[in-house]
Formats: structure tokens, C-alpha cells, sequence
């Protein structure tokens, strides 16, 4: 992309000469002369600007410090919204969100039907004096190994002693979805709506399970009057096992264990220690790092609002490389 756009400036600087060579009698501008190729689709083709997960690995690598990710997001912000040109994937993603509050266009009112037939769960309106607004998220309330996890943690917060509720169907998408698309427009009708009803229920704190709601929350809800604590749930389960409200027995012979360093949670965000901590608070467990890890982790490949809605081969090759040290570590 960096090359695109070194070509694009140069064409831009000897157009700029033509221009100021065609006031002379001494010199003849070509009759092309001011045609400079648009930055956004034919300098940088548009294969490349989808192809993005907004990882921040080039941001890292960069030896001077050049951000891409943000002018990516900026030129699909570009397309998306003053050309309404974008991969056709996205066009239910859009509709999803703008309609059910979810990419997948599940209906909003069965965004608590992960919890029907459990006892004891914890609604904000019909519990609205809590310290934490737990938020479960679009794939912890809709995907099925994700609502394992939603389940998990709410017997880890049951279990620690933690006052905390949960919005149920008053919960939409957090946005990062649509931010990372460049659909701004619809981004901030989520994150408006979203902080009102935090506002009405005077939430402090949250917790969320997903990298991309914790970032949203913490980095960019205060754009919106959105001003909290976001901890992502491996920091406070961390900070219970440190503070003995959580005991772990060696009921299990885990073996060896790794962990991925989410781009969101790590690069984003620099918290690589208290997944660690916690994996290592779990009896019987070996936790070897992956050949990349912490800051130089590689991407998983759904980021850019990406799972589900990407289909590139770059997206693919992403994806791939993780795997391959996935299982060069089980083999060990």
C-alpha cells in the first residue's frame, strides 16, 4: 500500500509541474496533464483496502512509525459512504446491524435466549443497583461455543462474589463492526444509543469478554459521553485469583497450554500479563508460548470486522499462520 501511495504522489508532483509549466511559452503541458489517479480504488486498489484485518502487525513493524491502519479505515470510509462501493458480504453485515443490532441480522429480541431456562440471572431491569454491567456481546449472546463462554463467566463472577447485571435485550452491537467497515454513520447511531442506555442505568464499570467491544468501550465511547471502566474479563478474573476470591482445584489434567495474544487485547490495548497469570493460577496446566507471541502475535485473521464477513485470500492466509503454530506446539 505504501508503494500505491509513493506512486500516487509522484504522479501528483509532475502533474503539479505540468500545471506550472503550461503557463510558459517555453514549455507544452501534455493534454493530460492535471489527471491524477484517485488515491482511494485505483492507486490503492480496493483489494487491498478490504483485505485489511486492522491488526496493527504493519503499524508495529514499521521502523518509522507510519499508522496505515487509520488511512485504511478512512478510505473505506471513503467508499462506504460517498460511493457506496463495498464487497457485497457487507451488504448483509449493514443491514444486520442497522436493523437487529447484530452483523448476522439475528432478531434483537432473542438476544437473551442464550439464558432461558437458567436460574439466577441477572437482569439490569429487574436489578439495577450493580457495580459492573457485565456485557455479554453479539457472539456471546448468538454463537454456540461463545455462549459456553458467557455461561462460564457468569459462574466465575457468581463465584468471586461480584455484584453485576446484564442488559439482555435492551443490549445492541457495540459498533466496532461497522467503525472498522467505515460505516461511521452507523457506528455512532450504535454507540449513541448504546451510552444512553448506560447513562440511564448509571453504569461505572463493564466487562466484556470480546477484544473488539473491550477496545470500542475503553478507546472510543468517550467520543459519545460514554466515560467508564472497561476491564476485559481475563483482568479481573486475574485480580480475583490475586485477591483469593476465586480458588482453583486440581480437578484437571490440563497438560500443556498456550495462548494467542488477541490484536485487540494485546497490540491495542498492552494486556498480555493477566491471561498469562490466570493460566498460571490453574493447577496442572504448562503454559508454552507460541514462537510469536505478546506484541509480535500473529493475527487471527477476523479482525476489521472480518469473521463472517470476509471471504479475501489474504483474510485466509492470515488465518493460516497461527494455525500452523497451533499445532506445531500440540505436536511437541
Amino acid at each position: 500500500m505504501l508503494l500505491e501511495e509513493a506512486d500516487h504522489l509522484i504522479a501528483a508532483r509532475k502533474a503539479a509541474k505540468a500545471a506550472a509549466a503550461s503557463g510558459s511559452e517555453a514549455v507544452e503541458a501534455p493534454a493530460d496533464a492535471h489527471v491524477v489517479p484517485q488515491l482511494t480504488g485505483e492507486t490503492v486498489k480496493e483489494d487491498t483496502i478490504w483485505a485489511c484485518t486492522t491488526c496493527r502487525w504493519c503499524d508495529h513493524a514499521c521502523p518509522v512509525t507510519i499508522e496505515n491502519v487509520p488511512r485504511i479505515v478512512d478510505m473505506r470510509r471513503y467508499l462506504v459512504l460517498t460511493e457506496s462501493k463495498f464487497p457485497k458480504e457487507l451488504t448483509a453485515v449493514f443491514k444486520g446491524l442497522e436493523n437487529q443490532s447484530n452483523p448476522w441480522g439475528i432478531g434483537s429480541n432473542k438476544r437473551q435466549d442464550w439464558a432461558e431456562g437458567m436460574d439466577g440471572i441477572r437482569w439490569a431491569a429487574e436489578n439495577p443497583d450493580f457495580e459492573y454491567l457485565y456485557w455479554v456481546g453479539c457472539a456471546g449472546s448468538f454463537d454456540d461455543r461463545n455462549k459456553k463462554i458467557t455461561m462460564a463467566m457468569l459462574k466465575i463472577l457468581d463465584a468471586a462474589g461480584v455484584s453485576y447485571a446484564m442488559l439482555g435485550n435492551e443490549e445492541g452491537c457495540c459498533g466496532d463492526s461497522a467503525r472498522r467497515l467505515g460505516n461511521e454513520y452507523l457506528f455512532q447511531a450504535l454507540a449513541q444509543a448504546n451510552v444512553e442506555i448506560f447513562n440511564s442505568y448509571k453504569v461505572k464499570k463493564i466487562i466484556t469478554t470480546c477484544p473488539h467491544g473491550y477496545n470500542t468501550f475503553k478507546n472510543e465511547y468517550s467520543q459519545f459521553g460514554g466515560n467508564f471502566e472497561v476491564y476485559h474479563h481475563t483482568e479481573l478474573i486475574a485480580k480475583f485469583i490475586a485477591e483469593g476470591k476465586l480458588k482453583l482445584d486440581n480437578v484437571h489434567n490440563y497438560g500443556t497450554c498456550t495462548y494467542h495474544d488477541s490484536c485487540f487485547l494485546g497490540r491495542y490495548n498492552e494486556v498480555y500479563d493477566q491471561p498469562r497469570d490466570v493460566l498460571k493460577a490453574v493447577p496442572g496446566v504448562k503454559l508454552q508460548e507460541m514462537p510469536q507471541n505478546r506484541m509480535n502475535s500473529f493475527c487471527c485473521g477476523a479482525g476489521g470486522a472480518g469473521c463472517g464477513s470476509r471471504s479475501t485470500s489474504a483474510s485466509a492466509s492470515t488465518a493460516d499462520e497461527p494455525q500452523r503454530h497451533f499445532r506445531s506446539i500440540r505436536t511437541r
